[in-house]
């Protein structure tokens, strides 16, 4: 009888996705040479080298008041943000259906307004109140949110302008999560329903929180049409103010700004990580 021999077969040779690298390679090229340029910009002096643009950051006037404010209204815009979306867009998703439609236009409808007309409108809005209105609760609200220390209408503003940004990271996360079967649990369980939305449904959203937070980070430290036609300061509009007569400083704080938003995306990320590890474990 023959034997017989096993047939050797030959592994599939895997596809060299050459183009993924050229991608890659061109969306670095893209990021890191005007990234680099700017840093050489910033340090480039006709004696040579000079860190003085960085050096001389912290005793530059208004620098870190600028900051503190700007970080204060991205965290204020964030939070009240979320206290209006979350609770929003859960319960259209468990009791109201039919008013998705409505939502959803209304919070994209900021895309199609410039931030221009939106601050033009605030400011229509500010001058509501007259004179003989001036000691009533009516009139010190408009003056309690013009406040210079914190002004609570750059909040309002950078709502409207992160609602549509917000709203689609909040909407993917709930699409891909079945809301209603969830809460139903929770609620067989003895779970009121506060507590079936935070202790069930908040923990699946974890992702589509952070990347809302994000995004209205990003905007709020970026922003400048809204800040400079209301008259305040805040970091975008400092950057500004100091590229006019200070130019490798402009340079070395708008390098400074981007470097703080990659930090808070990475502590966002981590502590997405953290938590998502500990409900695991």
């Amino acid at each position: 009888m023959a034997q017989l021999t096993p047939s050797r077969t030959t592994p599939p040779r895997r596809k060299v996705r050459w183009w993924r690298g050229a991608v890659l390679l061109l969306a670095g090229i893209y990021f890191i040479v005007p990234l680099a340029a700017s840093g050489y910009f910033s340090i480039d002096d006709p004696k040579g080298f000079s860190f003085e643009a960085y050096t001389g950051l912290l005793s530059a006037e208004g620098f870190l008041d600028s900051l503190w404010l700007t970080l204060g209204l991205a965290v204020v815009t964030v939070v009240v943000l979320l206290l209006l979306l979350v609770p929003a867009l859960i319960a259209v998703r468990l009791g109201s259906p039919r008013l998705r439609p409505v939502i959803d236009v209304l919070c994209t409808l900021p895309l199609v307004v410039p931030p221009v007309a939106l601050t033009a409108g605030l400011i229509g809005v500010l001058r509501w109140g007259p004179d003989y209105l001036m000691d009533t609760p009516f009139f010190q609200t408009f003056v309690f949110v013009q406040d210079p220390d914190f002004p609570l209408v750059l909040v309002i503003a950078y709502v409207l302008m992160s609602l549509p940004l917000a709203y689609r990271a909040i909407d993917a996360g709930l699409r891909a999560v079945d809301v209603r079967t969830l809460v139903e649990a929770a609620r067989n369980c003895g779970a009121s329903w506060p507590r079936a939305v935070v202790t069930v449904v908040l923990p699946n959203l974890r992702g589509a929180l952070l990347n809302a937070s994000f995004l209205t980070l990003a905007l709020v430290l970026g922003e400048f049409t809204a800040a400079s036609i209301l008259g305040y300061q805040p970091f975008p509009v400092w950057i500004y103010s100091v590229g006019n007569s200070q130019a490798h400083m402009s340079v070395a704080v708008s390098i400074l700004s981007l470097l703080i938003t990659w930090l808070l995306l990475l502590l966002l990320a981590a502590v997405g990580r953290e938590r998502g590890a500990k409900t695991t474990s």
